[in-house]
């Protein structure tokens, strides 16, 4: 989520949009097969993170692999929400690449199933990865996740000193705590801020309070179990706390997006907000009077048994090109060698999805890293926790599969909040709509 800049510019994940409102797999399977260009050694990398920092680091890389090898890389650069459509366009063209980044699950298994990618099996299984990290399809690898977008919560550590505050264990703590953090006058301080709208921002911000409680989309047989007994009574309950929680909110919820979220916080109008590490590099950036006063905690469940993070996550595939092996050689070298500069090019936004990078004495010497170490040792504890749930609507289900990205793209949970909080409908039906509109779209 390098992808969330701070511009509040909408750069994550397009399934429909990117295929003409059909599946991914429709668009693939008539793709040709790639085409066997000039066997010359240059390898072609479609880079997704374009910030000056993380091209600078790809190409120190690049560099260096070419005057050890005799092999150049060639970096393209596009914004993340173009790397599909500019992956597929490369292979309909005959001149795939191959490196590319990949920052949704759909997209992988679509290339995977058509042909498209290369299985890195024996490269990913080098390592020891974090939890629900790794997604092999049909027994295969093919993905190097190189970081985790997690999605926690952020407050103000200072008015929770102020106030003798605690942070949340449960729905009303944390309700209350935003209502108690609250300030009126010219320049009202917001109790929480958050997306509603019919966007990824509100997908990947504002829904995992549900994963903490235990609320699912699919059994392990693909059964939706959204619309069981239990979920619509928890989701029921989880709506009543949202449109209370929703109250102690900013107007205007339904037409933000990330860098929204940065700016209420990092501006003091909201105590409360969801962000995964970039919060802090924007605090240390644009805010620094706030960058030694905040505090994170996971998403609280009901009962205050279990919490949550929302998912989130990207990666490297290496495509079917006739240069196949030699990608696989430079991205084995790019591992051992840059892969901790390129970290560092987003220092805290980019959480290592490799448990063996959190002891590497090379990624702890990052400035940053070493002044927020309190801030990594709980980044890590979501990966090590077991009470610590890490779910999101597209990586539902036992396996990598369409189902779950359709419903992420649907907007059907963020309408869901909307239907609640804008137009007064009664939680239970608010989820016996969002169910029925599931069902229909996975039938």
């Amino acid at each position: 989520m390098s992808k969330r800049g701070f511009d509040g510019s909408l750069t994550r994940r397009r399934f429909l949009a990117t295929t003409g409102g059909a599946a991914v797999a429709a668009a693939a399977s008539s793709l040709p097969a790639p085409a066997v260009h000039a066997q010359v050694h240059e390898l072609r990398f479609l880079n997704a993170e374009p910030a000056v920092d993380s091209v600078r680091a790809l190409r120190v890389a690049a560099a260096q692999y070419e005057r050890e090898r005799r092999v150049k890389i060639t970096i393209d650069t596009v914004p993340v929400g173009d790397a599909y459509t500019r992956m597929v366009s490369a292979i309909r063209g005959g001149k795939p690449y191959d490196i590319g980044t990949l920052i949704f699950v759909a997209h992988v298994l679509s290339l995977a199933n058509e042909g498209q990618l290369t299985p890195i099996t024996d490269l990913v299984n080098k390592y020891k990865w974090g939890k629900r990290i790794l997604f092999p399809i049909n027994g295969q690898h093919y993905w190097y996740m190189y970081d985790y977008n997690l999605c926690w919560l952020y407050y103000r550590k200072d008015l929770y000193d102020q106030l003798k505050l605690e942070p949340a264990k449960t729905w009303d703590q944390f309700l209350e705590n935003s209502r108690k953090t609250m300030t009126s006058g010219a320049n009202p301080r917001f109790g929480m801020t958050t997306p509603i709208g019919s966007n990824d921002a509100t997908n990947w911000m504002s829904l995992g309070y549900l994963w903490a409680s235990g609320v699912g989309l699919f059994d392990d047989k693909w059964n939706l179990t959204f619309d069981s007994p239990e979920s619509r009574q928890k989701t029921a309950k989880f709506l009543d706390f949202f449109g209370e929680l929703y109250k102690t909110m900013p107007p205007g919820l339904s037409q933000i997006t990330f860098g929204n979220v940065l700016a209420h916080f990092g501006s003091e109008q909201a105590a409360h907000a969801p962000y995964a590490g970039r919060l802090i590099e924007y605090l240390e950036q644009r805010a620094p009077t706030l960058a030694d006063k905040y505090g994170m905690m996971p998403y609280p469940d009901d009962a205050g048994v279990k919490s949550a993070v929302n998912h989130g996550y990207d990666g490297w595939v290496v495509g079917k090109t006739p240069l196949a092996e030699e990608a696989v050689r430079f991205m084995e070298w790019f591992g051992d060698a840059h892969y901790i500069n390129f970290l560092h090019s987003a220092p805290l936004h980019f959480q290592p999805p490799r448990l063996d990078i959190y002891e590497d004495a090379r990624w702890r010497a990052h400035p940053l890293i070493e002044k927020h170490a309190g801030a990594v040792k709980e980044m890590q504890r979501y990966l090590d926790d077991p009470n610590i749930v890490i779910r999101s609507i597209d990586t539902e289900g036992p396996a990598p599969d369409m189902r779950p990205a359709k419903i992420f793209e649907s907007w059907i949970l963020p309408e869901m909040l909307q239907s609640k909080v804008l137009k007064g409908t009664p939680s239970e039906q608010c989820v016996a709509d969002a169910a029925e509109r599931m069902r229909k779209l996975v039938a």
